[in-house]
């Protein structure tokens, strides 16, 4: 449950980050292209990770985009205000879904008792 909940976050996060990109590079000062390779290589990466979550060390770099998304209040304050949402979504999917998997191994293992 856990890999599901945070690959959706990733998945909706590289939506954001794909369409924010239009007004990273048009709203601010940025260089074109490096924004455009910024948000878009961004967007490619959540992609990429979202399908990885299988192994543990791809949750690090879960972490990673959170952050990086955050750093991009240094451009736009909106970007880094829905870097900071995401984050939290992030959080609340990694702790949520441990929670899920904890709580079903351990009715998985009171009815395997009980039989």
């Amino acid at each position: 449950m856990q890999r599901r909940l945070c690959s959706a976050i990733l998945v909706l996060e590289a939506i954001v980050l794909g369409l924010s990109t239009l007004v990273l590079v048009n709203a601010t000062s940025m260089n074109k292209a490096w924004g455009l390779s910024l948000g878009l290589g961004l967007c490619v990466v959540c992609l990429l990770t979202s399908g990885l979550l299988r192994f543990r060390w791809a949750y690090s770099i879960g972490w990673l985009l959170q952050v990086v998304a955050i750093v991009l209040a240094v451009e736009s304050l909106t970007l880094g205000f829905l870097g900071v949402i995401f984050l939290i979504l992030w959080v609340t999917a990694v702790r949520l879904g441990a929670r899920i998997e904890h709580d079903r191994a351990a009715w998985e293992a009171a009815s395997s008792e009980s039989r």
